[in-house]
């Protein structure tokens, strides 16, 4: 096997970072069109998908929700009293504490995505055209790896470690 050039490692850091940089920016729009169709902001999307991804039957906390989008805590307060207006989720008192509240999606908005899932399906099937599960797998246990070594690099370079 030919070893790379520091060069050639280089250049594919860059190659990879942008692709990166491209994949995100595609993602934000497709979010944007999607909350669109329902009649909300992008980031309120995405509270809505981290919500839905966290939630195993008892609503989540909106800390788990800032850590999943990397949102500031406050930010997501205020988005999710908007949201509880507009009857899209559900912000009750915690039954193992009362100072904290756990959210939960409404059926109304369940049903409004729901509608949208033949066509999220098509985006997602154009989005990963040529990919199979096994693929897929392999694809994001490198980038858990990516996500994890760059979480370390950015605090030790906070930090004046690097």
């Amino acid at each position: 096997m030919k070893m790379a050039t520091q060069e050639q490692f280089d250049r594919a850091l860059r190659d990879l970072i942008w692709n990166i940089v491209e994949i995100r920016a595609q993602l934000e729009e497709i979010d944007k069109s999607w909350a669109g169709l329902i009649g909300i902001s992008e980031p309120q999307w995405l509270m809505l998908m981290a919500i839905d991804e966290l939630d195993h039957g008892s609503g989540v906390s909106g800390i788990a929700v800032a850590n999943k989008l990397g949102f500031h805590p406050a930010f997501i307060t205020t988005q999710t009293k908007k949201l509880e207006q507009l009857e899209f989720l559900i912000r009750a008192t915690s039954p193992d504490d009362a100072r904290f509240l756990q959210i939960s999606l409404t059926s109304k908005v369940r049903t409004e995505i729901a509608k949208l899932s033949d066509k999220r399906q098509a985006v997602n099937s154009t989005i990963l055209n040529g990919l199979d599960e096994e693929s897929l797998a392999y694809l994001n246990k490198r980038l858990n790896a990516i996500a994890k070594n760059s979480r370390l690099a950015s605090q030790k370079l906070s930090l004046g470690l690097l």
